[in-house]
């Protein structure tokens, strides 16, 4: 049975198979992350108070996606505290979620309530969330999916 393991036809046939599991892995391993809110910047929201696109040349992995950022302070900004920036439901938008449904928001309706901001997929989003805070919230949280 060893001599048969080691047979080099054997042999050969497993390396290979190796290899081309590595070779996979590799690929897979260098594809990029997705972009977080379609490339806008989350600090702009905070600091300049209207949704700006950020730059590809100052991006930022965090949480299995990639951040795009305006100026290089607020790459800074975000990198020093990201949960503080980062949208609360990601690329998802807030009142959607809070009736059980599944979204993309738009990066250009948006809304910042006890410092956390928050996306929507409609321009009346912000306003409909405003409308009960609390409750739209709390749906929301229950109705999100785990990873955000």
């Amino acid at each position: 049975m060893l001599r048969s393991m080691l047979d080099p036809l054997r042999l050969t046939g497993r390396l290979l198979l190796l290899a081309s599991l590595a070779g996979s892995v590799l690929t897979h391993a260098a594809e990029p992350l997705p972009l977080a809110i379609q490339g806008y910047d989350p600090v702009a929201y905070f600091t300049m108070s209207e949704p700006v696109r950020g730059q590809s040349e100052l991006e930022y992995e965090w949480d299995e996606q990639r951040y795009r950022f305006a100026k290089p302070e607020h790459l800074e900004r975000f990198k020093a505290s990201p949960g503080r920036y980062a949208p609360r439901f990601g690329n998802l938008c807030a009142m959607a979620l809070a009736r059980g449904e599944i979204k993309l928001a738009d990066p250009r309706y948006w809304l910042i309530s006890d410092g956390k901001l928050y996306l929507f997929g409609a321009p009346e989003g912000p306003q409909r969330f405003l409308n009960d805070p609390a409750g739209t919230l709390m749906r929301a949280e229950r109705n999100a999916p785990r990873e955000h």
